[in-house]
């Protein structure tokens, strides 16, 4: 891999340890760079690179200005219609860059969208991407799109909606899940139709087929939040406080705990042979 796209939030003005660390050994290794004219992330580490003196660098912008060009470098003005002071303006350039790069490395604030779309843009090409969480001190790499999968089961409600409100329908797009793992309950054996929304019950067949306990469990006690714990309570027969504490984010709950919650929420989990063996 030769040319790497490094990218990142607006809110990030000055470059941790870490990421100077990475840069060092792309420096060393003699890739080729491809970084955005934004500031924050893109500004730093053009000011890092004009530093270092790093020449292998080529400075991607929306439209026929350049905001940031630190070292003079190579400028490639990438067309992009629409209002500037809109993030689609901005987003060509980044599509560009995830097209003609091998590998990403992106700086995220825990917050921005526009990081982990190029994330997503990069995944869905085939391409590695690593992500350097600010707030989490934490470093994520995504080799496929079972990667990608699992990091959006961990992203709040709110962010999965802007990621989707500002990626394209070819971007968002996922494949066709296989045999659903969690099924809705069948109306001729159950008086009560579950009211699960389609988005949730897919985050917990992901969550299943990728083994993610963790995140099955947190949704699984989101639902019994929402319907009631006192609810779950009584119908399970359970303590409403170990309940709260077997189904937090935290929580560890043995399997007769988990039927009984899904028996009370009226799901029903399915057997069958995994499309992987």
């Amino acid at each position: 891999m030769n040319t790497v796209f490094i990218g990142g939030s607006r809110h990030i003005s000055l470059l941790p340890e870490q990421v100077k660390h990475w840069l060092d050994g792309v420096i060393e290794k003699s890739y080729s760079i491809l970084v955005g004219d934004a500031n924050g992330v893109d500004k730093a580490v053009q000011k890092y690179l004009a530093n270092e003196q790093y020449d292998d660098v080529t400075v991607y912008c929306s439209g026929e200005s350049c905001r940031n060009n630190v070292g003079q470098w190579t400028t490639r003005y990438i067309n992009a219609s629409g209002n500037k002071k809109k993030f689609q303006f901005y987003a060509a350039k980044d599509r560009e860059m995830a097209r003609e790069a091998e590998f990403g490395f992106m700086v995220w604030d825990g917050k921005s969208p526009g990081t982990i779309l190029n994330v997503l843009r990069l995944v869905r090409a085939s391409k590695k991407a690593v992500l350097f969480n600010m707030q989490e001190k934490q470093t994520l790499t995504f080799n496929s799109e079972t990667d990608w999968d699992a990091f959006l089961l961990q992203c709040t409600g709110t962010l999965r909606r802007d990621l989707e409100n500002r990626a394209l329908p070819t971007e968002w797009s996922l494949a066709p899940l296989a045999q659903t793992d969690l099924d809705m309950p069948d109306p001729d054996l159950e008086d009560t139709k579950s009211d699960i929304s389609f988005d949730l019950k897919r985050d917990m067949d992901l969550a299943l087929k990728n083994s993610n306990s963790k995140a099955f469990v947190s949704l699984l006690g989101q639902l019994a939040r929402e319907k009631g714990m006192s609810q779950i309570a009584r119908e399970t027969g359970l303590a409403r406080e170990a309940l709260y504490r077997a189904l937090s984010s935290e929580g560890n709950p043995e399997l007769a705990t988990v039927l009984k919650v899904t028996n009370a929420l009226k799901l029903r989990l399915l057997v069958g042979k995994s499309s992987k063996l």
